[in-house]
């Protein structure tokens, strides 16, 4: 699934009926009357930017402005990450996807992955986009959110953090197993 439109959704899903008229009301001189009156929820409206390239997977700041206008900066800061995860440093800059601890933290938590990743600061987007992308296993979800979380902090991404956030979970017995 295209992790753009994963983020629009996942925007779109919070975004009230009010929202969405606001939004309406703003973008009318650059969508046009006709077009508008077609807008039915959100998704309707963010295809039209898409369309009409107001919105791109590069580009994203009309949509943001336009959120931020609304006091609604919670929805522009998950658009900005989303730019901001895709330019994240170069490959060589990356860690290691085999190293240890992400597969012994992929073998030993479960269901409680999303805590962990909360604890890295590892955002309900980012999150969002991982299960549409894995939605029936548990342990590939953990470990790509994992990887993910690699590749945003590239040089970042210690072991040390993975530990402490281990242990802020109460996931002491893992923590034990990656210092090991």
């Amino acid at each position: 699934m295209d992790p753009f439109r994963v983020v629009l959704h996942s925007i779109a899903a919070r975004l009230s009926d009010d929202d969405v008229a606001s939004l309406k009301f703003f973008c009318r001189e650059d969508v046009g009357k006709k077009k508008l009156e077609s807008v039915r929820n959100a998704m309707d409206l963010f295809t039209i930017f898409i369309e009409q390239r107001l919105i791109t997977k590069d580009n994203v700041d009309y949509l943001a402005g336009f959120l931020t206008t609304m006091k609604r900066e919670d929805l522009s800061l998950d658009l900005r990450r989303y730019i901001e995860e895709r330019e994240v440093g170069a490959p060589g800059d990356q860690p290691d996807a085999r190293e240890k601890p992400v597969r012994v933290i992929g073998e030993n938590v479960g269901k409680d992955w999303k805590k962990l990743m909360r604890e890295l600061d590892f955002s309900d987007v980012q999150m969002e986009r991982v299960l549409a992308a894995n939605p029936l296993n548990l342990h590939e979800q953990l470990v790509q959110s994992l990887l993910e979380w690699q590749r945003c902090k590239g040089k970042e991404a210690k072991a040390d953090d993975l530990i402490k956030a281990l242990r802020c979970c109460k996931m002491n017995l893992v923590a034990d197993r990656v210092e090991q």
